[in-house]
């Protein structure tokens, strides 16, 4: 999947990209023909630079009922001929979950999309997960004999339909139709799942990896081994040698940190890192001036995850230079470090949304660490990264920080945080939006009152309005 272009922040499709709350009060101001072609180019093309993680399925899903949106666009998209062409879950993932959101709430025509896609589209196991959890038994009995038959009746087909019962994300259609007075389905899906659990059984009797009695040399070989198939294991290789190795072996791990093949000084850095020995910190610093791209990397990852006053002092050295061990400094103390490094940390907040942009991944540890630290003066940087970073999940961290250091934010942002993509932001907006603003009291009341809505933002909102409220 390319990475989505993203919208000026001040236009409707910006905002609504990017799953602001401002994106919702604006589409409802906004006429509505313009309104649901912005949404549907959401939903048809997917914003998201992290699909699987961020939220937005409810957002737009509840824009699509202020505005009694029309289904048409959605349909054309997942029966259009490129649906045969891509099959990729990001293609049509969204809508699925949209049209699954709408069919919590009602909307028949979203619940027939899916029950068509179901057994007729590429993407179907998404369409079953989402029926799964909404459907009726009839509707997905119903659909049993479409999906089996995606699966021909040969050796192949029945691994690949056994292979497809064994990992459903929701086994509710599976159980129902393993039930059914069919015996043509039933049969065959109580096959598949009995091969299903086999085949994990015989998987797990089988394991690869480390075993007891292995030597450090042995961890080390395991760990480039993974690392020439493209597999970085020296998280779990550091892991086994806590296991098999002795105080005698630390001049042997000392020297792989120094000078051995990446996989051995990756797993050798992230174990001495861990163990907090005296020579770790240098030999990280080692590392980055030598190292590989894959050791760099490791060395400094190794070196945020330590917590000791040491590499805390050590990180206020750092902090300073250009590199990525500078750069892992700065998130070092944003996490650790004390009222003094506060000028350290807004440096760092600042020379990052200078040098990166506001959607670079350091921003994550830095804001946090600018909210912990209660650095106000770092609010405009703040408000910068909410309002122009594609993240949702970094917008809410900013919001986060904001209630923090910003007085003016239960006025501000927090207003329109409550109509925010993420959970997580709104249930931030509950706790801090200013009730002296009609719309947030109507929103608090709408929030509480939704099924659909998460049980932290729920209990946000009941913490600020009483019973009698919430039942209107």
């Amino acid at each position: 999947m390319f990475d989505p272009v993203i919208a000026p922040s001040g236009t409707l499709l910006g905002l609504l990209q990017r799953g602001r709350g401002d994106g919702t009060l604006h589409a409802l101001t906004a006429p509505r023909p313009e309104a649901l072609a912005a949404l549907n180019h959401c939903v048809l093309r997917d914003p998201r630079h992290d699909w699987q993680v961020e939220n937005r399925s409810l957002y737009y899903a509840r824009l699509y009922l202020d505005l009694n949106g029309e289904l048409d666009a959605i349909e054309a998209h997942l029966f259009d001929a490129e649906d045969v062409l891509d099959t990729e879950e990001s293609r049509t993932g969204l809508a699925l979950a949209v049209l699954g959101h709408l069919a919590s709430y009602g909307r028949r025509d979203a619940l027939e999309l899916l029950r068509r896609y179901a057994a007729h589209g590429s993407n179907w196991a998404w369409a079953l997960d989402e029926l799964a959890l909404r459907d009726d038994d009839a509707g997905l009995r119903a659909l049993a004999a479409p999906v089996l038959a995606r699966f021909p009746a040969d050796p192949e087909g029945e691994a690949e339909l056994a292979a497809t019962v064994r990992d459903a994300f929701e086994p509710r259609p599976w159980r129902l139709w393993a039930e059914d007075p069919r015996e043509s389905v039933s049969t065959r899906v109580r096959a598949a799942h009995e091969a299903g659990c086999f085949d994990r059984w015989q998987r797990q009797m089988r394991p690869t990896g480390p075993r007891p009695g292995w030597s450090v040399q042995a961890v080390f070989e395991w760990a480039q081994q993974g690392l020439d198939r493209g597999a970085a294991l020296h998280v779990p290789a550091a892991r086994c040698l806590t296991a098999v190795a002795g105080p005698e072996d630390r001049a042997e791990i000392v020297q792989a940190a120094k000078d051995g093949g990446d996989g051995a000084r990756c797993t050798a850095l992230r174990y001495l890192a861990e163990g907090n020995d005296p020579d770790a910190l240098d030999l990280i610093e080692g590392a980055v001036a030598t190292g590989s791209t894959v050791v760099v990397e490791a060395a400094v990852d190794a070196f945020e995850r330590m917590r000791s006053l040491t590499a805390v002092d050590r990180a206020r050295g750092w902090v300073h230079r250009p590199d990525e061990l500078g750069a892992a400094a700065g998130r070092v103390l944003a996490c650790l470090g004390g009222v003094h490094d506060r000028d350290l940390v807004l440096a760092a907040l600042r020379e990052a949304v200078r040098g990166e942009g506001p959607d670079a991944p350091t921003l994550w540890t830095l804001v946090d660490g600018t909210g912990r630290l209660g650095i106000a003066c770092a609010a405009p940087v703040l408000r910068h990264v909410y309002r122009e970073t594609a993240s949702s999940h970094l917008r809410g961290r900013a919001a986060r920080a904001l209630a923090a250091t910003d007085p003016s934010f239960a006025t501000g942002f927090a207003v329109e945080c409550l109509w925010d993509c993420e959970e997580t932001t709104r249930e931030i907006a509950a706790r801090h939006a200013e009730t002296g603003d009609t719309r947030v009291v109507e929103r608090l009341r709408r929030l509480a009152a939704d099924p659909a809505e998460e049980a932290e933002v729920q209990t946000a909102v009941r913490s600020r309005i009483g019973p009698e409220e919430t039942a209107v």
